[in-house]
């Protein structure tokens, strides 16, 4: 438990340096206002922090991303009562709007691990970035039992289809789940 948990906090610790540093880049082309920024960030590190504190939650298998006030849960779960843990404390949590989940059970066996997951949500992203059509800072690609999963919000509808045609053009992804939205 104290490994997850140190683990936990210099992932934290990761996240906000890394986010600090490239921050002024992504306020330029995120199609949120800064305000909203700040404030999706705010609530996404209050999940992750309770995610952390939290002992039956596993904060490497569940992720948190926020945009506009609307939460999305993100990775696998052994047990329901994990489950239903990280959706209450989403959706206790202030500032939420809604709470929206891809959340899979772990399956015993299953052929896709952490570095399959990583190599396809890699291979998704490099996709998008070699895409001129596509801003590929405002979609962040998660990969759960070699699914992909597409969050952000970007500026047109026709930048949503190609990302999911990209993510589906990827070998061995199993299935695309997109939650991309158009800014309004």
């Amino acid at each position: 438990m104290l490994v997850h948990r140190i683990v936990g906090l210099v992932m934290m610790s990761w996240l906000l340096f890394t986010s600090t540093g490239c921050a002024v880049y992504s306020a330029a082309v995120d199609q949120r206002n800064i305000k909203t920024i700040a404030s999706d960030t705010n609530i996404k590190l209050s999940i992750e922090k309770v995610f952390l504190d939290d002992k039956n939650i596993k904060i490497l298998d569940i992720s948190a991303f926020v945009y506009a006030g609307h939460a999305y849960l993100t990775g696998e779960y052994d047990t329901d009562i994990q489950k239903q843990r990280a959706i209450a404390i989403a959706r206790q949590t202030e500032g939420v709007k809604d709470v929206t989940t891809y959340l899979l059970r772990k399956k015993k066996g299953d052929f896709c691990g952490v570095t399959d997951n990583a190599t396809l949500a890699t291979k998704v992203k490099t996709a998008l970035i070699k895409d001129d059509d596509i801003w590929a800072t405002n979609i962040n690609v998660e990969a759960v039992q070699c699914h992909i999963v597409l969050l952000g919000i970007v500026g047109t509808q026709a930048e949503i289809n190609k990302a999911i045609a990209h993510a589906r053009g990827v070998q061995n992804v199993r299935g695309v789940q997109s939650y991309l939205r158009v800014a309004r």
